[in-house]
This record gives C-alpha cells, sequence and structure tokens, in this order.
C-alpha cells in the first residue's frame, strides 16, 4: 500500500470535485440569478408550489442553505411568511438531491472532452452568456474528473483487509449516519458528502442500505451550514435555520427504522444489470440505487410534512423567542448577506431592500424636522440629530456590500444597478447628514437667539417642505421599486421647487420690514431653511437621475 500516492490522489481528486461543484453552482447562479429572484417573489400562498420553488432554486445554486438566506430576505421584506418559508425550505432538500442524479449517470469517460470544450468556450468566446455556459460545462467535467481520480485511488484498498474490516463496521446505521453528518459539516456540501457515496459505491466497498444510512447522515450534516448562516441574524434567520434543522432531523428519524424496505423499494425501481455479478453488479447498480433513495427520501419527506408548516412555525417560534423590545437591531444590516455575493443579481436585490429601509430613516428624520425647527426643545432637536447615526452605520454597510459586490462579474444591467444604488446610499447619507448639521442647527439657533416664527411664516416653509418631502419619497420609491415614472416625476418637479422657493424668499424679503422683534434673526433662519429644503430636493434628483441614466 503506498499511503502517500493513495492520500495525494484521494485530496487531490476531492479538491477537483468540490471545485467543479463551486464553479458550476456559480455559473448556473450567475445565468439564472435574476430569474430564481422573480420566481421566488412571485410566489403564491400554496405550499407545493412553494415547495417546487424550492427545490428549482436549489437544483441551480446547489445550497439548501442560500435558499434559506433568500427566504428570510423575502419574509423580512413582507413578501412571504414564515409558513411559505417552511414550504420552500422543505423543498430545497429536494434540490440538492440532483446533483446526485447527475453524478450516479457516471459519465467519467467524457470528463476531459467536457473540461476541453468548457474552457474551450470560455477562451475563445467573447459572449459573456456562452462563457457563463462554458463555466458550467467545464465545472460538470471537473466534478466527473474528480471522481475518476477519486476511484482510482481506492483500487488498492480492494485487498487491504483493515479497511475491508472499517466499510463492515458502517452497516450500523447509527455509526454511517454520524459519519456522514460529520464529514458534510466539515465540507459544508451534501452534495460533496454524496458524490464520495457514490464513488465508493461504484468501486463496490459499500452496500445499498449503508449508503442509504450515509445519505441520511449528509442531510442532517448539511444544517450546520444554515446555522452558521443564521448566526448575528435577525430572528427570522434562525428560525428559517430552525426550520431546516428539524425537517432534516425528524426526516431521518421517520426512516431510520424503514432503510431495508426503502433499499428494497430503489432495488425494484432502478435500472438491473443480470448480465453482471457479485461485486461487479454491485458497483453498477448501487450508484443509481443510492441517487434514487436520496431523492425519494427527501420528496416522501416533503410530502409528509408539508402538511404540518404551521406547527413547524409555532415551534421555531416557541423554540425561539421574539427578542426583547428594547434590544437594538440599528447597528445590524436586516437584508444584507454576504452567501449571496456570488449571485450579484440576489445581492442587488437584498441592497435594494436595505437602501429602502435607510430611505425611511432619512424620512423619519425629515417628517421631524420642521416642528422642531419652529417648536421644538433642544431635547427633540437631539433625539433628531442622533437619528442619523443609524443612517451613517446603514449607510457604511450599504457600501461595504456593494464593493464586495463590484468584485463579481457585473453584466451592463447590474452595473446600471450598482451604480444607482452607490449613488442613492451617498445622497440619502447626504439628507441625514443635513438635517443634523444644518436643519438642527437652525433650530437651536431659533432657541439660542430666542426666535419665534410666525403661524403664517410657518406655512409657506411647510408648503416647500411638504413638496422636498414628496421628492424624496418618489426618489426612494424610484430606486427601490424601479419606478421610472416616479423618477421622471422628481426631475419635472424643479420648476415648482424653484417657483415655491422663490415665493417664500419675496415672502421673507416683504417680512423683512415689518416691526417685529429680532426680524433679522428670524429672516436669517428662514431663509437659511428655504436653501437647506432646496438642497434636499437637489439629493432626491440626484437620486432620481441615477435611476434614470437617459434623463437629461
Amino acid at each position: 500500500m503506498s499511503w502517500g500516492n493513495m492520500g495525494i490522489e484521494l485530496l487531490g481528486g476531492l479538491a477537483l470535485f468540490l471545485f467543479g461543484i463551486e464553479q458550476m453552482a456559480s455559473a448556473l447562479k450567475s445565468v439564472a440569478g435574476k430569474r430564481m429572484k422573480n420566481i421566488l417573489a412571485h410566489l403564491t400562498a400554496n405550499r407545493f408550489m412553494g415547495a417546487i420553488t424550492g427545490a428549482f432554486i436549489t437544483a441551480i445554486i446547489q445550497s439548501s442553505s442560500v435558499t434559506t438566506v433568500l427566504t428570510v430576505g423575502f419574509i423580512s421584506a413582507g413578501l412571504l411568511s414564515l409558513a411559505q418559508s417552511v414550504c420552500i425550505i422543505m423543498g430545497a432538500n429536494i434540490g440538492t438531491t440532483i446533483t446526485a442524479q447527475v453524478i450516479a449517470f457516471k459519465i467519467t469517460e467524457a470528463s476531459m472532452l467536457m473540461i476541453a470544450l468548457g474552457f474551450g468556450m470560455l477562451f475563445f468566446m467573447q459572449q459573456e452568456r456562452i462563457k457563463l455556459y462554458g463555466n458550467i460545462i467545464m465545472g460538470l467535467g471537473m466534478i466527473f474528473f474528480g471522481m475518476t481520480i477519486m476511484s482510482r485511488a481506492m483500487q488498492p484498498l480492494h485487498d487491504y483487509q483493515p479497511f475491508l474490516d472499517l466499510i463492515m463496521q458502517m452497516s450500523n446505521p447509527l455509526i454511517s449516519i454520524l459519519i456522514a453528518a460529520t464529514f458534510t459539516s466539515l465540507v459544508q456540501s451534501s452534495s460533496a458528502t454524496t458524490g464520495i457515496i457514490i464513488v465508493m459505491a461504484s468501486q463496490g466497498f459499500i452496500t445499498l442500505p449503508t449508503g442509504i444510512a450515509l445519505a441520511f447522515g449528509a442531510n442532517i450534516g448539511t444544517c450546520i451550514t444554515a446555522i452558521l448562516a443564521a448566526i448575528g441574524k435577525p430572528r427570522e434567520a434562525v428560525r428559517a435555520a430552525m426550520v431546516h434543522v428539524l425537517f432534516n432531523i425528524f426526516g431521518v428519524l421517520i426512516w431510520i427504522g424503514f432503510i431495508d424496505q426503502l433499499a428494497q423499494f430503489v432495488t425494484w425501481l432502478s435500472p438491473r444489470y443480470e448480465a453482471l455479478t457479485g461485486a461487479a453488479r454491485l458497483a453498477a447498480e448501487t450508484p443509481r440505487q443510492i441517487a434514487n433513495a436520496h431523492t425519494l427520501f427527501n420528496i416522501a419527506n416533503t410530502l409528509i410534512f408539508i402538511g404540518f408548516t404551521s406547527q413547524f412555525v409555532r415551534l421555531v417560534e416557541w423554540l425561539i423567542p421574539d427578542k426583547p423590545l428594547d434590544e437594538s437591531r440599528e447597528a445590524t444590516p436586516e437584508f444584507l448577506d454576504e452567501a449571496l455575493i456570488s449571485t450579484p443579481s440576489l445581492a442587488l436585490d437584498r441592497t435594494r431592500f436595505e437602501i429602502g429601509r435607510m430611505g425611511q430613516q432619512a424620512q423619519e428624520m425629515l417628517a421631524q424636522i420642521m416642528p422642531a425647527i419652529f417648536t421644538g426643545s433642544r431635547e427633540s432637536l437631539n433625539q433628531i440629530a442622533a437619528m442619523d447615526d443609524a443612517i451613517d452605520t446603514t449607510h457604511g454597510q450599504v457600501i461595504i456590500y456593494l464593493g464586495q459586490i463590484s468584485k463579481q462579474p457585473l453584466s451592463d444591467a447590474q452595473t446600471q444597478e450598482f451604480t444607482t444604488f452607490m449613488e442613492a446610499a451617498n445622497h440619502l447619507e447626504n439628507i441625514g447628514d443635513l438635517i443634523e448639521s444644518d436643519l438642527v442647527e437652525l433650530g437651536h439657533k431659533r432657541l439660542d437667539e430666542d426666535v419665534i416664527i410666525s403661524k403664517k411664516t410657518q406655512e409657506v416653509l411647510i408648503g416647500l417642505h411638504e413638496k422636498a418631502s414628496e421628492a424624496v419619497d418618489l426618489a426612494i420609491q424610484a430606486v427601490t421599486e424601479g419606478d421610472r415614472e416616479a423618477a421622471q416625476q422628481v426631475i419635472d418637479m424643479k420648476a415648482n421647487i424653484n417657483r415655491l422657493a422663490d415665493a417664500a424668499a419675496l415672502y421673507e424679503a416683504k417680512r423683512l420690514v415689518a416691526e417685529e422683534p429680532k426680524r433679522l434673526q428670524a429672516y436669517t433662519i428662514e431663509m437659511d431653511t428655504i436653501e437647506k429644503l432646496k438642497r434636499i430636493y437637489y439629493f432626491a434628483k440626484r437620486m432620481s437621475k441615477a435611476s434614470l441614466p437617459d434623463a437629461l
């Protein structure tokens, strides 16, 4: 036994196998990312459609934990309920079985051709979409090539008795489940574990019942990825991860006593090679049987548990209660998740949600500032100024997240979205800073100089403030909803804003000669307020123009 050479070949084959899965999944996400988002966003309340959607999305991205992350974002945005997310997570387990089905075809002979073809498409073609398809083909070729290397490395073990004795111990389903769960938690990919199980089966090392037990363990081990993804996230993320854990564990507990019956059923269902005998027949038949058992196990579990989604919801809400009301979430981004950065279309969509949250923070400041300038106390003014901290924090998080997205390959449309979101985040921060540093200061100046703003003047300034606020609302709508009409409305408001500002300035000029105490001090505060409100409109207009690159 040449342990060194065998170890190198096993690790090298595993590395190629895992890299192939990653490359194939990454290219698939780029090709179908936008479609995945639209399917999930328009999901109906039908629980079976939810399961099908979860299966479809996970079949593309080959990560049930990323599907869980996606659903959490839509829960937070109010587009999905937790009950709907349960169905999607159940379906996600079905999607992860697609890789095993593909691997079981055993087209390893074509692996080098697929690598060569994929590389040729990457190297010689100019169209971005063809290059992505090349990545998919090349990734699939590396999966099969990695399997070939691992199979070749395992050949000497056929005659090594200690290894055969160890394999015999795996006939105990509990040991098999524990081994596969541990390995899957380490590599964080149930698809990788299932692929290795099929490689071992193709060498005749494991029987069908053992392979099924190992696949059960892979289902439990993959939960670690969802758990890690939920650490430090909002309660919705933790609950969704817990649904994933409970569903997989309950499913294994139900089936652990029926492994032999499942093995008999998939033996009847799967192709047979009766011309072969002994280990050769086992090696030919078992890979497809394991893949089919893995798929049937997850489909059956989904059908069994899909009628209990409300019970799952109540259970996870009991296990993971809401945080106390006074617990702050200001410092934590609500929608941004690093697990989605490798799929720019999905990551940009999450950025859109976070900018919408940032917009709500700015709108709240803007709504409160005018009454505070006119009649507010120092305490109320300081409270408004403190609200800008949340905007600054969110702005920093959005910019960092966009910076990570920019390192990914972006299409022209995604580049435009990226630019729009970058500008929107900057302009919303500018609005928050202007309110904190300039308008709040005007309120303090009114208190310092003991100035009284007349009711009539308040009405004039409020008219301009309402229009500026409307412009900000429409600009946020234009960015977060892609509403071109709203963006154009903001741009077209320029003449009206200037008219209102000029009318307010003329009114102030006439008021300057009024015989009132501290008229000059009041005039200064009122004119500065007009200028700052015009500046707020300017930022809203810039946001809108960024979402309409063809606007003049």
